[in-house]
């Protein structure tokens, strides 16, 4: 499963929302087996436009993060401070080139 959150953040709010997406991005990846990767970007000529590149092993790993405590406090401690969010579902072209994209790593 692999999708882009698009999410737009009230400027006023910005470097906390940095810190907690930070916390809640590594705790996903370090104690969560199907999740991939929560690779959390900004546009450079506008730091509160962030992205996430989320990829999960499966629809179960992606329910199973819902329901992790560092996930409910992220969402629950950011609610306020974003103006905007939009998931956009993807589908991979070449699944075969994705284990070797993160070898590489």
């Amino acid at each position: 499963m692999v999708r882009i959150a698009s999410i737009e953040i009230i400027p006023d709010y910005l470097d906390e929302y940095l810190s907690i997406l930070q916390e809640e991005s590594n705790a996903s990846v370090k104690l969560e087996p199907g999740v991939i990767s929560i690779f959390p970007m900004y546009k450079k000529e506008n730091p509160t436009s962030i992205r996430l590149l989320e990829i999960y092993a499966s629809r179960e790993a992606y329910e199973a993060h819902l329901q992790t405590p560092h996930f409910k406090y992220y969402k629950t401690a950011t609610l306020k401070m974003v103006d905007s969010l939009k998931l956009i579902e993807m589908s991979t072209i070449d699944k075969d080139a994705m284990p070797l994209i993160f070898k590489k790593m």
